[in-house]
């Protein structure tokens, strides 16, 4: 971890022409050696057995983190209401994480406005199952007002700075301290690597933030996520030295 930020990329492919990983292991051990955390999205779309969660904990260093997308099932279909037995189940299946689950991501459908009552239930569950800080990703603009920001507050959930990104949200997230910076890639979406100025900005933006944060790439589909991760991560440490 650079900076008090863990920086990676949305899954863990690795090209093996980029210097300064290891040639040897699995994927997950390869990119480990370079980079503090990743982000897993496919827990999004399917169950992963418990026996794999253990098996990608056992892959990496005692410091390294996991950020864990919750389940579609749960902030698409359910909407986030009458979600308990998802929940329980989601975090049975990733408690051999155990210490290097790092976050829980939440991502909205853009449809999805804030419903007071069903967002305070939904917190109030995922809180029962410990005190792993929760990021959410809104799409949805109604996630920007007051009440909704009280709310969060309250929970202790900061909402995602996302790029490309709805401008009230982006302010919002702003206003919770940039704790969880995830890049798609602009201007064309998961494909554009990000100029240097851009990563100046991102860099300055995390540096000036208490922390700890997160700064994931999604921007995958070109193999730019890897590239943008090790020069913000490199930024940030000629920052810190």
């Amino acid at each position: 971890m650079v900076q008090n930020t863990f920086i990676g990329t949305a899954g863990w492919s690795v090209e093996r022409a980029i210097p300064g990983f290891s040639q040897v292991g699995t994927a997950l051990e390869r990119y480990s050696s370079v980079f503090s955390a990743v982000e897993i999205n496919s827990s999004f779309y399917r169950r992963h057995r418990p026996s794999t969660w253990q098996r990608w904990h056992d892959a990496v260093p005692p410091h390294f983190r996991f950020s864990v997308k919750l389940p579609k099932a749960i902030t698409h279909v359910r909407q986030l209401i009458g979600a308990e037995a998802e929940i329980a189940e989601f975090f049975a299946d990733i408690k051999p994480l155990g210490a290097k689950l790092g976050a829980i991501l939440v991502q909205l459908p853009p449809k999805l406005a804030f419903a007071p009552d069903a967002a305070a239930a939904f917190f109030s569950a995922l809180q029962a199952f410990g005190n792993t800080p929760v990021f959410i990703e809104p799409r949805h603009p109604s996630w920007a007002d007051m009440q909704a920001s009280d709310l969060l507050h309250r929970y202790r959930v900061a909402r995602v700075y996302a790029d490309p990104q709805e401008a009230t949200l982006r302010s919002a997230a702003l206003s919770d301290g940039t704790s969880y910076l995830r890049l798609h890639g602009s201007p064309k979406i998961y494909y554009s690597a990000y100029d240097a100025e851009t990563l100046d900005e991102f860099a300055a933006m995390l540096a000036t933030s208490p922390g700890p944060n997160w700064c994931i790439f999604d921007n995958t589909a070109s193999g730019a996520a890897l590239r943008d991760a090790l020069k913000l991560r490199d930024l940030l440490a000629r920052g810190q030295a």
